[in-house]
């Protein structure tokens, strides 16, 4: 069994017993967009057939649009392509992306992941939210942190959605962001990458109280 046999939340809820609730939890954290980026962006969106392809949307859209923010964190983290995560037989698998502490050891070394970003595939986001939140339940239960909010992101590269794992609860941003309205959805993902940094922060200080 892997992360892409869950056909929607649901049957992940009721697999680990989590509670789901919807709130508007993300609040836009402005930041600059370079000239350079937007045009490559343009230039994709207009010249390649994006939609017919699911390795084109990832490739053209999701994961330049993830790599440019990163930029801004990669101090930090890491921003790992396609990288096994195993947590059992029943949670693992390939998660498009994740975002995790960056390795005092090198790029080469996988350490403790923040966020997973997922391709609705065929624009199905209820199977896509299926998938990402098993994959917050396994990155959950491998930092052994009930306390440390994972986020997921879910998107078929012109829509973005945004939920949250806390300990035993699940939330959804209600809001919706387009790559249409780049500046905002920009701002929607600063904002998970600074909470993203204040996880770090706190799983550090774990960390350092454990030694």
């Amino acid at each position: 069994m892997s992360f892409d046999t869950y056909k929607n939340i649901g049957e992940v809820l009721k697999e680990y017993n989590i509670s789901s609730t919807e709130e508007n939890f993300i609040i836009e954290t402005a930041i600059l967009i370079r000239e350079t980026f937007q045009e490559e962006l343009t230039f994709s969106l207009r010249e390649f057939n994006y939609q017919e392809s699911e390795y084109a949307i990832c490739e053209a859209i999701i994961f330049p649009v993830l790599k440019e923010l990163y930029r801004s964190y990669r101090d930090q983290f890491t921003l790992w392509s396609h990288k096994a995560l195993v947590y059992d037989d029943k949670l693992s698998g390939i998660p498009d992306y994740l975002l995790a502490k960056k390795s005092a050891l090198g790029k080469e070394v996988f350490e403790r992941p923040f966020f997973v970003a997922v391709e609705a595939k065929k624009d199905d986001f209820i199977k896509g939210w299926g998938q990402c939140l098993s994959e917050m339940v396994a990155i959950q239960k491998i930092n052994d942190s009930v306390e440390q909010s994972i986020f997921g992101i879910v998107s078929n590269g012109q829509v973005w959605q945004f939920g949250k794992l806390t300990d035993s609860l699940f939330t959804k941003e209600i809001n919706l962001y387009t790559i249409s309205d780049l500046h905002k959805l920009f701002a929607a993902l600063n904002f998970v990458f600074k909470q993203c940094e204040i996880q770090l922060e706190f799983s550090s200080k774990e960390d350092t109280n454990i030694k």
